[in-house]
């Protein structure tokens, strides 16, 4: 979902930084009161922009968020946005409903990260173009590792025995990450195999 130069209201963002579970040391504890129906006209109307979403399905309940990440420049721990966990209810005119949770990342009035998960179905920005299959997640992390110590893919690829082509497709996602070849790649990272198959994501059925 795009959301770029999206400006929060006000409103919005009194509901979203509305925590009365939560206990820190920047809000009144408890908490003042706010109105918490904006926030369900706030995901509705984003959820609307959706061209494919069912026009018939909407959130009818939230409650007060949980912050998953504060804006702050305390020293030691700084952050340059909020995020927030909001749960609720979406329904539609049938009498259906399901479990609604967003996740949303603002920084001051600019909202910068939405994610919606409805039911067990997770709504949320995609990293390749329209079109084209998502990334496998491992290859930014194994592009990170690698650029850390300072590994060419030339050097992955002979120490793992594979061709040049297909270290570039791991660190590009277009890859899946296979347990013969994540054992590989572990030794060259100087990491144990279990780790290395944690981040990539491969559970013990996997193992060959």
């Amino acid at each position: 979902m795009e959301m770029a130069n999206r400006t929060l209201t006000v409103d919005v963002i009194a509901a979203l930084t509305y925590w009365p579970g939560v206990i820190w040391g920047g809000q009144k504890n408890p908490p003042d009161p706010v109105d918490l129906t904006v926030l369900p006209s706030f995901f509705n109307e984003v959820l609307q922009e959706l061209p494919w979403w069912n026009r018939d399905w909407n959130v009818s309940h939230v409650e007060p968020g949980v912050p998953l990440e504060i804006e702050s420049d305390h020293h030691g721990h700084p952050s340059s946005f909020t995020e927030v966990s909001v749960p609720g209810t979406v329904g539609s005119s049938g009498g259906q409903s399901l479990p609604f949770v967003a996740k949303v990342g603002f920084a001051g009035d600019q909202l910068i990260r939405f994610q919606a998960k409805i039911g067990d179905v997770v709504l949320g920005p995609a990293v390749a173009p329209a079109g084209r299959l998502e990334p496998h997640p491992f290859a930014r992390v194994l592009t990170g590792l690698m650029d850390l110590r300072g590994i060419p893919v030339g050097v992955m690829a002979r120490e793992t025995a594979r061709s040049m082509s297909t270290i570039h497709m791991l660190r590009s996602g277009r890859h899946n990450p296979e347990p013969f070849l994540t054992r590989e790649i572990a030794k060259v990272l100087g990491m144990s195999e279990a780790d290395v198959r944690v981040i990539a994501g491969l559970d013990d059925d996997s193992r060959q």
